[in-house]
């Protein structure tokens, strides 16, 4: 059957007439009477064959997609970089964990200002000039700018969820005060910044973080950072009881035998 409708095509071959009763007359003829003039040509080479198909042994491609964390901050260009612009030269960026617990160390007794900011805040793009212009008037202030947006791991441990946000650290009294304030309450920033800007002179090392903040960051398995606790010392239960007595007797200081005998010839002319 195959061969049969091959060889035969499906459309009569109309030869051009010029008149149109040959035409009229064609139409007219049965079907089967015209069958024969039909012919089918192949419109492949495939037709009435078999296919053949090879499996083809190789590496197949690996479509799985993986999804790449992207920072915020990384796709803002550097012309939209706004946290960039008026930076003075008391101002620095912290890179991370440690740099800001190095940073409240080395500061000493002097003020420091933390601010917490995110590049997507409009508070905080709406305030940085002015927090610019404030580290301006005061040179001898530290202010360190902590990005929300790389490092939001850090943020979460030091509890900071509120933005822009501000921490002040001093010295041997650590933190002083942490407050959230915009442009429309200013003055609480400008009032913690007259307060705590006086002259001191703290007594002992600086503090910095708290304990309970340096170990949520060390406990945080995103942060390359440790901290050991300082062992406090352990006291016996007699040196609880009598304090007094546990404390060694110093040994007496040696005199000199040349000042016993001044000593001694300055008794004599007294008639001691």
């Amino acid at each position: 059957m195959a061969e049969l409708l091959s060889k035969s095509c499906i459309f009569p071959q109309i030869e051009n007439q010029s008149s149109s009763s040959s035409i009229s007359q064609n139409r007219k003829k049965p079907f089967f009477s015209t069958f024969s003039t039909f012919s089918i040509q192949p419109a492949s080479k495939f037709l009435g064959k078999k296919l053949l198909t090879e499996n083809r042994k190789g590496k197949l491609l690996n479509r799985n997609l993986h999804a790449v964390p992207v920072q915020m901050t990384a796709l803002i260009s550097k012309a939209m970089r706004w946290w960039e612009k008026g930076i003075q030269p008391n101002m620095k960026e912290i890179d991370s964990a440690q740099d800001l617990v190095d940073s409240l160390s080395k500061a000493g007794d002097r003020l420091v200002v933390v601010d917490f900011f995110s590049p997507g805040c409009a508070g905080c793009r709406a305030l940085h000039p002015k927090i610019c212009q404030f580290a301006e008037r005061n040179p001898d202030v530290l202010f360190l700018q902590v990005n929300y947006e790389m490092h939001k791991s850090m943020c979460y441990s030091l509890n900071v969820h509120v933005l822009p946000f501000f921490r002040f650290y001093r010295g041997a009294n650590g933190r002083l005060c942490s407050f959230s304030c915009t442009n429309a309450t200013i003055k609480k920033f400008k009032d913690a910044l007259a307060k705590h800007n006086t002259e001191r002179c703290s007594l002992g090392p600086t503090k910095g973080l708290e304990e309970s903040e340096l170990l949520a960051l060390a406990a945080n398995k995103d942060l390359c950072f440790s901290y050991t606790k300082e062992e406090e010392p352990v006291f016996s239960a007699a040196e609880v009881k009598d304090p007094v007595s546990s404390i060694k007797e110093l040994p007496l200081p040696l005199v000199s035998l040349s000042r016993q005998e001044s000593e001694g010839q300055a008794l004599a002319a007294c008639g001691r």
